[in-house]
C-alpha cells in the first residue's frame, strides 16, 4: 500500500506563508490523483488543491484558488502544498491522500481516497 508522511504544519501569521510537504513510499503513478485536504473544528472536510501525478494538472477549491499552489518532485517523491496569503480561516488540519483507482475527477467529493496521511495541524493568527 502507499503510504504518505506529512510535514511543514505550525504557525503562521496572516499574510504570510507556509509549505506543506508529503513524502510518497511509491512511485507517483501509484496514485491517479493526490490531493490535500482540510478540516477545521466543527466544518466538513473540504478539499483544498489535487495534482494528477503523471501530467501535472491541478485543481483548485475556490476558497484557495490564487494563494495556494500544489506541486510535486518526482525526483523525492514527495508532494507539496505551499501556502501564501494565509488567513486566520485557513487555520485547519491538513492531510494529503492519494488515490489510486476511479474515473471520478480529482476534486468531486465522490472521488475515493484510499490512502491518507496522519494529518498536521496549521494555524494561522491574526
Amino acid at each position: 500500500q502507499v503510504q504518505l508522511v506529512e510535514s511543514g504544519g505550525g504557525s503562521g501569521q496572516a499574510g504570510g506563508s507556509l509549505r506543506l510537504s508529503c513524502a510518497v513510499s511509491r512511485n507517483f503513478y501509484s496514485c491517479v490523483c493526490m490531493g490535500w485536504f482540510r478540516q477545521a473544528p466543527g466544518k466538513e472536510r473540504e478539499g483544498v488543491a489535487t495534482i494528477i501525478p503523471p501530467n501535472g494538472y491541478t485543481t483548485y477549491a475556490d476558497s484557495v484558488k490564487g494563494r495556494f499552489t500544489i506541486s510535486k518532485d518526482n525526483a523525492k517523491n514527495t508532494l507539496y502544498l505551499q501556502m501564501n496569503s494565509l488567513t486566520p480561516e485557513d487555520t485547519a488540519m491538513y492531510y494529503c491522500a492519494c488515490s489510486s483507482l476511479g474515473t471520478v475527477p480529482c476534486l468531486d467529493p465522490a472521488r475515493k481516497y484510499d490512502y491518507w496521511g496522519q494529518g498536521t495541524q496549521v494555524t494561522v493568527s491574526s
